[in-house]
């Protein structure tokens, strides 16, 4: 599992800046703005939580509007059925969060890693976010495996361990939300490590295309949503970690500034 956080095969996607129609069944839908942003939706927010916070896609608008970097947004929601659209004609790319595996044998995936070689190859600028990041390591010659440190939960603290153009900042350590099982343990060769941890030694990896990046966490993540999910895994991850987790949530959050660098980064 990537990340426990969405659900791999539920419901249509929604895009939005304010609160278009659902689509219809593995279709895609639009909205009308600047540069658009593709989000090729790999699943969904849990449906315990649903009522509460709502569908994925708009984590991310909401993300990028709150720091002032404005897109036009087209939910793709792949995990449900919908065309890969092709990545050589799109202007910028996010790969979501996923309950999936790359290791599972959902029919999409293989599409999937077509998909991100293709537009790595384009050089189209593309975003991987938790098992997003995962997918891209393992379709750009990585290795990803369920890792045997267990859950991350809550707010993680990464070390910046390298400065990438887009990282604008000479803070030495990062906090963002997380919530997954599976890591990248092997980078692929393209790939720049430029955020770790003891916890997740790979959590950011810049391409050398200059057009790829990708990070574990997740900076969508807004603290209710954070605790509601350590919450939903009481049972499952062992109550010390649900209980460090919302402990962790007390430590500034520089979410907002990484949702600004990644969309001066596509925007790029």
């Amino acid at each position: 599992m990537a990340s426990p956080s969405e659900e791999p095969h539920r419901g249509p996607a929604r895009s939005c800046l304010a609160a278009p129609p659902l689509a219809r069944r593995g279709e895609a839908l639009q909205i009308y703005g600047a540069m658009k942003l593709t989000i090729i939706q790999t699943g969904d927010v849990p449906a315990a939580l649903r009522p509460r916070f709502g569908p994925y896609p708009p984590m991310f608008s909401r993300m990028f509007e709150e720091a002032g970097v404005a897109f036009d947004y087209e939910a793709v929601p792949v995990y449900d059925g919908a065309a890969f659209p092709e990545p050589a004609t799109l202007e910028a790319i996010l790969i979501t969060g996923s309950a999936a595996g790359v290791y599972d044998d959902f029919a999409w995936l293989e599409p999937l890693r077509a998909f991100i070689r293709s537009a790595y190859a384009a050089d189209t600028p593309m975003l991987g976010i938790c098992f997003g990041h995962q997918i891209m390591a393992d379709a750009l010659g990585g290795d990803v495996r369920k890792s045997d440190k267990g859950w991350g939960l809550g707010r993680h603290t990464y070390g910046v361990a390298s400065r990438p153009p887009f990282l604008s900042t000479d803070l030495p350590e990062l906090s963002i939300a997380c919530s997954h099982q599976d890591q990248v343990i092997t980078p692929p060769a393209e790939a720049e490590v430029f955020l770790a941890s003891a916890f997740t030694p790979n959590a950011g990896l810049a391409y050398r295309n200059g057009r790829a990046l990708s990070l574990q966490p997740h900076p969508e993540f807004d603290d209710d949503y954070t605790l509601a999910l350590a919450e939903l895994r009481r049972g499952k991850a062992p109550d010390a970690v649900v209980e460090t987790a919302t402990a962790s949530l007390a430590i500034p959050s520089h979410s907002g500034e990484m949702a600004r660098w990644l969309g001066d980064f596509l925007k790029a």
